[in-house]
């Protein structure tokens, strides 16, 4: 699944260099992420480094994209294409 950012977000700035996918993007308040290209960091680490970085836990699962394992695997497939 996807992951988006929260309104809790200060807009600190650590999660957007960390996105290997470019993701991240600020939008008309706060950053968010583009559920097309978020793989929550399958293909690149072990963990998703957005997540890894907020120092105020405010990026969570996008109920609205579920996806499973292999569903991002393949979406990193296609984005490395």
């Amino acid at each position: 699944m996807a992951l988006l950012i929260n309104s809790k977000c200060i807009n600190c700035d650590m999660c957007d260099p960390e996105c290997p996918n470019e993701a991240i993007y600020m939008g008309a308040k706060i950053y968010q992420i583009d559920p097309a290209k978020c793989t929550e960091c399958v293909g690149h680490y072990d963990k998703p480094t957005c997540v890894s970085v907020c120092p105020i836990d405010c990026i969570k699962p996008d109920p609205n994209h579920r996806e499973s394992i292999d569903e991002l695997a393949e979406k990193y497939v296609r984005l490395m294409g």
